[in-house]
Protein backbone atom coordinates (compact mmCIF):
# COMPACT_ATOMS: atom_id res chain seq x y z
CA UNK A 1 0.00 0.00 0.00
CA UNK A 2 2.83 2.36 0.89
CA UNK A 3 4.58 1.50 -2.37
CA UNK A 4 1.39 2.19 -4.33
CA UNK A 5 1.01 5.59 -2.63
CA UNK A 6 4.61 6.48 -3.44
CA UNK A 7 4.10 5.56 -7.08
CA UNK A 8 0.99 7.73 -7.25
CA UNK A 9 2.81 10.66 -5.72
CA UNK A 10 5.73 10.18 -8.14
CA UNK A 11 3.31 10.05 -11.08
CA UNK A 12 1.56 13.21 -9.88
CA UNK A 13 4.88 15.04 -9.58
CA UNK A 14 5.85 13.90 -13.09
CA UNK A 15 2.54 15.07 -14.54
CA UNK A 16 2.87 18.41 -12.77
CA UNK A 17 6.39 18.84 -14.12
CA UNK A 18 5.40 17.67 -17.59
CA UNK A 19 2.68 20.31 -17.74
CA UNK A 20 5.50 22.86 -17.80
CA UNK A 21 6.89 22.98 -21.33
CA UNK A 22 10.36 21.53 -21.81
CA UNK A 23 11.16 24.53 -24.00
CA UNK A 24 9.39 27.13 -21.90
CA UNK A 25 12.63 28.94 -21.07
CA UNK A 26 13.76 29.27 -24.70
CA UNK A 27 13.63 32.97 -25.62
CA UNK A 28 12.32 34.21 -28.95
CA UNK A 29 15.17 35.17 -31.26
CA UNK A 30 15.21 38.42 -33.22
CA UNK A 31 13.66 38.26 -36.69
CA UNK A 32 16.00 38.04 -39.67
CA UNK A 33 16.31 41.54 -41.14
CA UNK A 34 16.23 40.45 -44.79
CA UNK A 35 13.41 37.93 -44.37
CA UNK A 36 11.39 40.56 -42.52
CA UNK A 37 11.72 42.89 -45.49
CA UNK A 38 10.52 40.17 -47.85
CA UNK A 39 7.53 39.38 -45.62
CA UNK A 40 6.54 43.06 -45.47
CA UNK A 41 6.90 43.31 -49.25
CA UNK A 42 4.69 40.27 -49.86
CA UNK A 43 1.99 41.63 -47.53
CA UNK A 44 1.95 45.00 -49.33
CA UNK A 45 -0.87 45.21 -51.92
CA UNK A 46 0.30 48.41 -53.63
CA UNK A 47 1.14 47.77 -57.32
CA UNK A 48 4.10 50.15 -57.13
CA UNK A 49 5.89 48.14 -54.44
CA UNK A 50 9.59 47.37 -54.91
CA UNK A 51 11.71 44.86 -52.99
CA UNK A 52 15.35 45.98 -52.86
CA UNK A 53 16.29 43.82 -49.89
CA UNK A 54 16.60 40.42 -51.54
CA UNK A 55 20.15 39.36 -52.43
CA UNK A 56 19.26 37.49 -55.60
CA UNK A 57 19.42 38.52 -59.24
CA UNK A 58 16.23 39.61 -60.95
CA UNK A 59 15.72 40.14 -64.67
CA UNK A 60 14.40 43.25 -66.42
CA UNK A 61 10.87 42.22 -65.45
CA UNK A 62 11.74 41.75 -61.80
CA UNK A 63 11.50 37.95 -62.05
CA UNK A 64 13.94 35.23 -60.93
CA UNK A 65 16.28 34.35 -63.78
CA UNK A 66 17.43 30.86 -64.75
CA UNK A 67 20.47 31.07 -67.00
CA UNK A 68 20.05 29.52 -70.44
CA UNK A 69 23.37 27.72 -70.00
CA UNK A 70 22.04 26.15 -66.80
CA UNK A 71 19.02 24.83 -68.71
CA UNK A 72 21.35 23.33 -71.33
CA UNK A 73 23.51 21.72 -68.65
CA UNK A 74 20.44 20.18 -67.02
CA UNK A 75 19.30 18.78 -70.36
CA UNK A 76 22.67 17.05 -70.74
CA UNK A 77 22.50 15.69 -67.20
CA UNK A 78 19.01 14.30 -67.83
CA UNK A 79 20.08 12.72 -71.11
CA UNK A 80 23.07 11.08 -69.42
CA UNK A 81 20.71 9.30 -66.98
CA UNK A 82 23.08 9.77 -64.06
CA UNK A 83 22.52 7.90 -60.82
CA UNK A 84 21.68 9.44 -57.45
CA UNK A 85 24.41 7.83 -55.38
CA UNK A 86 26.15 9.65 -52.55
CA UNK A 87 29.09 11.86 -53.41
CA UNK A 88 32.38 11.43 -51.51
CA UNK A 89 32.80 13.52 -48.36
CA UNK A 90 34.61 16.29 -50.25
CA UNK A 91 32.19 16.18 -53.16
CA UNK A 92 32.42 15.77 -56.90
CA UNK A 93 36.14 15.73 -57.63
CA UNK A 94 35.87 17.05 -61.18
CA UNK A 95 33.77 19.97 -59.93
CA UNK A 96 36.14 20.91 -57.10
CA UNK A 97 39.11 20.87 -59.47
CA UNK A 98 37.28 23.06 -61.97
CA UNK A 99 36.14 25.40 -59.19
CA UNK A 100 39.74 25.75 -58.02
CA UNK A 101 40.87 26.42 -61.59
CA UNK A 102 38.20 29.12 -61.97
CA UNK A 103 39.32 30.85 -58.77
CA UNK A 104 43.08 30.46 -58.80
CA UNK A 105 43.64 30.47 -62.57
CA UNK A 106 45.00 27.69 -64.76
CA UNK A 107 48.57 28.96 -64.27
CA UNK A 108 48.41 28.96 -60.47
CA UNK A 109 51.51 27.31 -59.00
CA UNK A 110 49.69 25.63 -56.08
CA UNK A 111 47.20 24.21 -58.59
CA UNK A 112 49.98 22.86 -60.80
CA UNK A 113 51.69 21.31 -57.78
CA UNK A 114 48.50 19.68 -56.44
CA UNK A 115 48.99 21.78 -53.31
CA UNK A 116 45.39 22.96 -52.94
CA UNK A 117 43.08 21.07 -50.60
CA UNK A 118 39.55 21.67 -51.86
CA UNK A 119 36.12 20.40 -50.85
CA UNK A 120 32.63 20.92 -52.20
CA UNK A 121 30.44 22.82 -49.76
CA UNK A 122 26.82 23.79 -49.23
CA UNK A 123 27.22 27.05 -51.12
CA UNK A 124 29.28 29.93 -49.72
CA UNK A 125 27.80 29.68 -46.24
CA UNK A 126 28.86 26.05 -45.96
CA UNK A 127 32.33 26.90 -47.21
CA UNK A 128 32.70 29.58 -44.55
CA UNK A 129 31.48 27.21 -41.85
CA UNK A 130 33.96 24.50 -42.87
CA UNK A 131 36.74 27.09 -43.02
CA UNK A 132 35.85 28.57 -39.65
CA UNK A 133 35.85 25.12 -38.01
CA UNK A 134 39.17 24.20 -39.64
CA UNK A 135 40.83 27.42 -38.47
CA UNK A 136 39.47 27.03 -34.94
CA UNK A 137 40.77 23.47 -34.77
CA UNK A 138 44.09 23.63 -36.63
CA UNK A 139 45.32 27.20 -37.09
CA UNK A 140 48.48 27.38 -34.93
CA UNK A 141 48.26 31.07 -34.04
CA UNK A 142 45.66 33.37 -32.43
CA UNK A 143 42.10 32.12 -32.93
CA UNK A 144 40.74 35.56 -33.81
CA UNK A 145 39.29 36.64 -37.15
CA UNK A 146 39.02 40.28 -38.18
CA UNK A 147 35.89 41.18 -40.16
CA UNK A 148 35.29 44.44 -42.04
CA UNK A 149 32.79 46.97 -40.69
CA UNK A 150 30.24 46.42 -42.10
CA UNK A 151 30.19 42.89 -43.47
CA UNK A 152 27.65 40.28 -44.53
CA UNK A 153 25.48 39.76 -41.45
CA UNK A 154 25.93 35.99 -41.40
CA UNK A 155 29.72 36.25 -41.11
CA UNK A 156 29.56 37.22 -37.44
CA UNK A 157 27.41 34.38 -36.00
CA UNK A 158 28.99 31.91 -38.41
CA UNK A 159 32.55 32.47 -37.21
CA UNK A 160 31.48 32.73 -33.57
CA UNK A 161 29.72 29.39 -33.85
CA UNK A 162 32.87 27.99 -35.46
CA UNK A 163 34.81 28.78 -32.30
CA UNK A 164 36.70 31.87 -33.46
CA UNK A 165 36.84 35.21 -31.67
CA UNK A 166 35.36 37.90 -33.91
CA UNK A 167 37.08 41.28 -34.07
CA UNK A 168 36.52 44.16 -36.48
CA UNK A 169 38.49 46.48 -38.76
CA UNK A 170 37.34 49.70 -40.38
CA UNK A 171 36.22 49.44 -44.00
CA UNK A 172 33.36 51.76 -44.96
CA UNK A 173 33.50 55.54 -44.58
CA UNK A 174 29.94 56.84 -44.20
CA UNK A 175 31.10 60.42 -44.79
CA UNK A 176 32.45 59.70 -48.26
CA UNK A 177 30.20 56.66 -48.87
CA UNK A 178 33.42 54.93 -49.91
CA UNK A 179 36.38 52.93 -48.67
CA UNK A 180 38.20 53.88 -45.47
CA UNK A 181 41.49 52.42 -46.69
CA UNK A 182 43.59 54.35 -44.20
CA UNK A 183 41.45 53.11 -41.30
CA UNK A 184 41.53 49.58 -42.66
CA UNK A 185 45.33 49.57 -42.84
CA UNK A 186 45.72 51.11 -39.42
CA UNK A 187 43.46 48.52 -37.78
CA UNK A 188 45.23 45.61 -39.48
CA UNK A 189 48.64 47.03 -38.55
CA UNK A 190 47.45 47.04 -34.94
CA UNK A 191 46.15 43.48 -35.13
CA UNK A 192 48.25 40.84 -33.37
CA UNK A 193 50.72 38.94 -35.51
CA UNK A 194 49.18 35.83 -37.01
CA UNK A 195 45.56 36.98 -36.76
CA UNK A 196 43.10 35.85 -39.43
CA UNK A 197 41.60 38.55 -41.65
CA UNK A 198 38.45 38.04 -43.71
CA UNK A 199 38.58 39.75 -47.11
CA UNK A 200 35.74 40.11 -49.62
CA UNK A 201 37.47 39.23 -52.89
CA UNK A 202 35.09 41.35 -54.99
CA UNK A 203 31.66 43.02 -54.81
CA UNK A 204 31.85 43.71 -51.08
CA UNK A 205 28.60 42.82 -49.35
CA UNK A 206 26.81 44.97 -48.27
CA UNK A 207 28.54 48.17 -49.42
CA UNK A 208 29.52 47.48 -53.04
CA UNK A 209 32.80 49.28 -52.25
CA UNK A 210 35.91 47.41 -53.45
CA UNK A 211 39.64 47.96 -53.25
CA UNK A 212 41.46 48.94 -56.44
CA UNK A 213 44.10 46.57 -57.77
CA UNK A 214 46.81 48.89 -56.46
CA UNK A 215 45.20 48.88 -53.02
CA UNK A 216 45.05 45.07 -53.07
CA UNK A 217 48.79 45.01 -53.79
CA UNK A 218 49.45 47.36 -50.90
CA UNK A 219 47.25 45.29 -48.61
CA UNK A 220 49.08 42.11 -49.64
CA UNK A 221 52.36 43.68 -48.51
CA UNK A 222 50.83 44.72 -45.19
CA UNK A 223 49.39 41.23 -44.58
CA UNK A 224 52.81 39.72 -45.31
CA UNK A 225 54.56 42.20 -43.00
CA UNK A 226 52.17 41.45 -40.12
CA UNK A 227 52.08 37.72 -40.96
CA UNK A 228 48.30 37.81 -40.99
CA UNK A 229 46.33 34.96 -42.54
CA UNK A 230 44.10 36.00 -45.49
CA UNK A 231 40.70 34.29 -45.54
CA UNK A 232 38.87 35.18 -48.75
CA UNK A 233 35.12 35.10 -49.31
CA UNK A 234 34.45 35.16 -53.07
CA UNK A 235 30.70 34.91 -53.57
CA UNK A 236 30.46 37.03 -56.72
CA UNK A 237 33.23 36.03 -59.13
CA UNK A 238 32.22 37.29 -62.58
CA UNK A 239 29.15 38.99 -61.19
CA UNK A 240 30.96 42.12 -60.04
CA UNK A 241 32.74 43.39 -63.15
CA UNK A 242 31.48 40.89 -65.71
CA UNK A 243 34.93 39.25 -65.90
CA UNK A 244 35.77 36.14 -63.88
CA UNK A 245 39.49 36.88 -64.25
CA UNK A 246 39.23 40.51 -63.12
CA UNK A 247 37.10 39.62 -60.13
CA UNK A 248 39.66 37.00 -59.03
CA UNK A 249 42.54 39.50 -59.05
CA UNK A 250 42.90 39.75 -55.26
CA UNK A 251 42.95 35.99 -54.71
CA UNK A 252 45.42 35.36 -57.51
CA UNK A 253 47.70 38.23 -56.53
CA UNK A 254 47.93 37.11 -52.89
CA UNK A 255 48.74 33.55 -53.97
CA UNK A 256 51.33 34.78 -56.48
CA UNK A 257 53.03 36.68 -53.64
CA UNK A 258 53.44 33.51 -51.61
CA UNK A 259 50.55 33.86 -49.20
CA UNK A 260 48.87 30.73 -47.92
CA UNK A 261 45.14 31.51 -48.12
CA UNK A 262 41.71 30.10 -47.36
CA UNK A 263 39.06 30.62 -50.03
CA UNK A 264 35.28 30.26 -49.98
CA UNK A 265 33.44 30.15 -53.31
CA UNK A 266 29.75 30.29 -54.14
CA UNK A 267 27.98 29.53 -57.41
CA UNK A 268 24.66 30.94 -56.20
CA UNK A 269 25.01 34.36 -57.81
CA UNK A 270 27.20 33.80 -60.86
CA UNK A 271 25.30 30.72 -62.04
CA UNK A 272 21.94 31.54 -60.46
CA UNK A 273 22.10 28.26 -58.51
CA UNK A 274 20.66 29.72 -55.31
CA UNK A 275 18.61 26.74 -54.17
CA UNK A 276 21.09 24.16 -55.47
CA UNK A 277 23.59 25.24 -52.77
CA UNK A 278 26.83 24.80 -54.72
CA UNK A 279 30.11 26.05 -53.31
CA UNK A 280 33.70 25.13 -52.50
CA UNK A 281 36.19 25.64 -49.69
CA UNK A 282 39.92 25.45 -50.35
CA UNK A 283 43.26 26.00 -48.64
CA UNK A 284 46.60 26.50 -50.37
CA UNK A 285 49.36 24.41 -48.81
CA UNK A 286 53.14 24.02 -48.97
CA UNK A 287 53.14 20.94 -51.18
CA UNK A 288 51.08 17.93 -52.27
CA UNK A 289 51.89 15.88 -49.16
CA UNK A 290 50.78 18.69 -46.84
CA UNK A 291 47.68 19.16 -48.97
CA UNK A 292 46.71 15.53 -48.45
CA UNK A 293 47.01 15.87 -44.69
CA UNK A 294 44.92 19.05 -44.71
CA UNK A 295 42.36 17.32 -46.94
CA UNK A 296 42.06 14.47 -44.44
CA UNK A 297 41.23 16.94 -41.65
CA UNK A 298 38.67 18.76 -43.81
CA UNK A 299 36.94 15.41 -44.28
CA UNK A 300 36.88 14.87 -40.51
CA UNK A 301 35.13 18.24 -40.11
CA UNK A 302 32.59 17.64 -42.90
CA UNK A 303 31.63 14.07 -41.97
CA UNK A 304 29.67 14.91 -38.77
CA UNK A 305 28.52 18.25 -40.18
CA UNK A 306 26.62 17.14 -43.31
CA UNK A 307 28.39 13.91 -44.32
CA UNK A 308 28.57 14.75 -48.03
CA UNK A 309 27.26 17.53 -50.29
CA UNK A 310 24.32 17.67 -52.74
CA UNK A 311 24.77 16.09 -56.15
CA UNK A 312 22.60 17.85 -58.74
CA UNK A 313 23.94 21.39 -58.45
CA UNK A 314 27.53 20.14 -58.57
CA UNK A 315 26.76 18.34 -61.83
CA UNK A 316 25.26 21.54 -63.28
CA UNK A 317 28.23 23.70 -62.34
CA UNK A 318 30.74 21.09 -63.45
CA UNK A 319 29.02 20.55 -66.80
CA UNK A 320 29.34 24.28 -67.48
CA UNK A 321 32.90 24.62 -66.21
CA UNK A 322 34.21 21.57 -68.05
CA UNK A 323 32.73 22.25 -71.50
CA UNK A 324 34.43 25.06 -73.49
CA UNK A 325 31.26 25.94 -75.42
CA UNK A 326 29.05 26.10 -72.34
CA UNK A 327 31.76 27.91 -70.39
CA UNK A 328 31.98 30.62 -73.04
CA UNK A 329 28.21 30.98 -73.09
CA UNK A 330 28.15 31.18 -69.29
CA UNK A 331 30.74 33.95 -69.22
CA UNK A 332 28.60 35.86 -71.74
CA UNK A 333 25.48 35.50 -69.59
CA UNK A 334 27.33 36.55 -66.43
CA UNK A 335 28.68 39.58 -68.26
CA UNK A 336 25.13 40.40 -69.37
CA UNK A 337 23.79 40.21 -65.81
CA UNK A 338 26.62 42.35 -64.48
CA UNK A 339 26.09 44.77 -67.37
CA UNK A 340 22.40 45.19 -66.57
CA UNK A 341 23.24 46.13 -63.00
CA UNK A 342 25.94 48.56 -64.16
CA UNK A 343 23.36 50.17 -66.47
CA UNK A 344 20.95 50.52 -63.55
CA UNK A 345 23.67 52.26 -61.55
CA UNK A 346 24.35 54.72 -64.35
CA UNK A 347 20.66 55.39 -64.91
CA UNK A 348 19.99 55.94 -61.20
CA UNK A 349 22.94 58.31 -60.95
CA UNK A 350 21.71 60.32 -63.93
CA UNK A 351 18.17 60.54 -62.53
CA UNK A 352 19.26 61.70 -59.08
CA UNK A 353 22.06 64.00 -60.18
CA UNK A 354 20.98 65.52 -63.47
CA UNK A 355 17.22 65.11 -63.87
CA UNK A 356 15.95 65.44 -60.31
CA UNK A 357 18.94 67.36 -58.92
CA UNK A 358 18.56 65.52 -55.62
CA UNK A 359 20.54 67.18 -52.82
CA UNK A 360 23.82 65.42 -52.03
CA UNK A 361 26.57 63.73 -54.00
CA UNK A 362 25.59 60.48 -55.74
CA UNK A 363 28.80 59.45 -57.48
CA UNK A 364 29.12 56.41 -55.22
CA UNK A 365 26.14 54.85 -57.00
CA UNK A 366 28.38 54.41 -60.07
CA UNK A 367 31.69 53.73 -58.32
CA UNK A 368 30.34 50.90 -56.18
CA UNK A 369 30.26 47.47 -57.76
CA UNK A 370 28.27 44.26 -57.69
CA UNK A 371 24.74 43.56 -56.62
CA UNK A 372 24.52 45.89 -53.63
CA UNK A 373 24.81 49.61 -53.08
CA UNK A 374 25.08 51.59 -49.87
CA UNK A 375 22.99 54.58 -50.91
CA UNK A 376 23.79 56.82 -47.97
CA UNK A 377 20.10 57.10 -47.09
CA UNK A 378 19.37 57.53 -43.38
CA UNK A 379 17.22 55.18 -41.30
CA UNK A 380 14.27 57.59 -41.14
CA UNK A 381 14.37 58.04 -44.90
CA UNK A 382 14.38 54.26 -45.39
CA UNK A 383 11.37 53.93 -43.05
CA UNK A 384 9.52 56.65 -44.95
CA UNK A 385 10.24 54.95 -48.26
CA UNK A 386 8.77 51.68 -46.94
CA UNK A 387 5.72 53.22 -45.26
CA UNK A 388 4.80 55.84 -47.85
CA UNK A 389 6.35 54.76 -51.15
CA UNK A 390 6.15 50.96 -50.68
CA UNK A 391 9.91 50.60 -51.32
CA UNK A 392 11.61 48.04 -49.09
CA UNK A 393 15.31 47.96 -48.19
CA UNK A 394 17.46 47.40 -45.11
CA UNK A 395 17.37 50.27 -42.64
CA UNK A 396 21.06 51.08 -43.24
CA UNK A 397 20.23 52.21 -46.77
CA UNK A 398 21.56 49.16 -48.58
CA UNK A 399 19.73 48.24 -51.77
CA UNK A 400 20.00 45.36 -54.20
CA UNK A 401 20.58 46.97 -57.58
CA UNK A 402 19.18 43.82 -59.22
CA UNK A 403 15.75 44.83 -57.93
CA UNK A 404 15.73 47.91 -60.16
CA UNK A 405 14.66 47.79 -63.79
CA UNK A 406 13.36 50.00 -66.56
CA UNK A 407 9.82 49.84 -65.17
CA UNK A 408 10.51 50.96 -61.61
CA UNK A 409 13.76 52.93 -61.54
CA UNK A 410 12.15 56.32 -62.22
CA UNK A 411 9.60 55.78 -59.46
CA UNK A 412 12.39 54.74 -57.12
CA UNK A 413 14.50 57.79 -57.95
CA UNK A 414 11.53 60.14 -57.54
CA UNK A 415 10.73 58.57 -54.16
CA UNK A 416 14.34 58.85 -52.98
CA UNK A 417 14.38 62.47 -54.13
CA UNK A 418 11.24 63.19 -52.10
CA UNK A 419 12.62 61.38 -49.04
CA UNK A 420 15.90 63.30 -49.14
CA UNK A 421 14.03 66.62 -49.51
CA UNK A 422 11.66 65.67 -46.68
CA UNK A 423 8.64 65.78 -48.99
CA UNK A 424 7.63 62.13 -48.98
Amino acid sequence: MLATTAVRRSTAVFRSTASLSTWGAVPAGPPDAILGITEAFKADKDPRKINLGVGAYRDENGKPYVLNVVKKAEERITAAKMDKEYLPITGLASFTQNAAKLAYGADSEPLKQNAIAVAQSISGTGALRIGGAFMARHYPHIKAIYLPTPTWGNHIPLFKDSGLEVRRYRYFDSKTVGLDFAGMKEDLKNAPEGAIVLLHACAHNPTGVDLTQQQWKELSDLVAEKQLFPFFDMAYQGFASGSTDRDAFAVRHFVSQGHRIALCQSFAKNMGLYGERVGAFSLTTQNEEEGKRVDSQIKIIIRPMFSNPPLHGAHIANTILSDPELYQEWEGEVKGMAGRIINMRERLYDLLTHELKTPGEWGHIKSQIGMFSFTGLQTEQCKALAEKAHIYMTMDGRISMAGLNGSNIEYFAQSVNAAVRGNL
